[in-house]
């Protein structure tokens, strides 16, 4: 088990760690929600759900790597947290990503069909999202506050590999965005959220893998 595994495991759901900026954190969260629900901008929430629970997924995933491997996660965060819920995910991380897909959502043209340059819109702010995000991730290794212990990680590799991801989650949740029925957006929402609720219970809680 690598250095930086075995410290974001001595501090996994502790709750000693809790700092009360977690609760401002958490009511500028709903308050986001609850502006859009006002507003009844549906889609930028759909949106936003559609990328945190797909972020949830992934992050199942990560810890799974870890359970399998007993050497480290793909991406981990040992560094100081209010509270750390998966090995790879604060509550920091947690909140952010709450949130992202959102404010992502809320640049996307009501025009589907306007291009930008040429290029179709969503397209390229798919791109634009996905390079910042890969651009934060690899600044917060640089610091050490997102490790990766693997030897393919590395600067060049793991700014496409993140970019890759990160596009991928934009395109599924702008494709939730532009659904035409509610219906859709719910069934597409409501299905991610519950994967990954089944998926805590199982692995969280019934058999404590992660």
């Amino acid at each position: 088990m690598t250095e930086s595994a075995a410290q974001a495991l001595s501090i996994l759901r502790d709750p000693t760690q809790f700092k009360w900026y977690v609760i401002p954190i958490l009511t500028l969260v709903v308050y986001v929600y609850a502006n859009e629900a006002q507003k009844k901008n549906w889609n930028v929430i759909f949106a936003g759900l559609t990328y945190f629970a797909l972020d949830i997924f992934i992050e199942i995933v990560n810890s799974l790597i870890f359970h399998f491997t007993q050497y480290a996660p793909a991406w981990g965060t040992p560094g100081a947290t209010a509270y750390l819920l998966m090995i790879g995910m604060n509550i920091e991380i947690f909140f952010m990503f709450a949130i992202v897909g959102l404010v992502m959502a809320k640049f996307l043209p009501e025009d589907k069909s306007m291009r930008i340059l040429g290029i179709p819109n969503r397209a390229v702010f798919i791109a634009f999202a996905g390079a910042i995000c890969a651009a934060i991730e690899c600044a917060l290794n640089y610091t050490g506050a997102l490790t990766w212990e693997y030897p393919w990680w590395n600067t060049g590799p793991a700014a496409i590999v993140i970019f890759g991801g990160y596009s991928l989650f934009y395109t599924i949740s702008f494709k939730v965005h532009d659904m035409k029925q509610r219906s859709s957006q719910i069934l597409a929402v409501g299905s991610l959220l519950a994967l990954d609720l089944i998926l805590i219970a199982i692995f969280m809680g019934a058999l404590k893998w992660i």
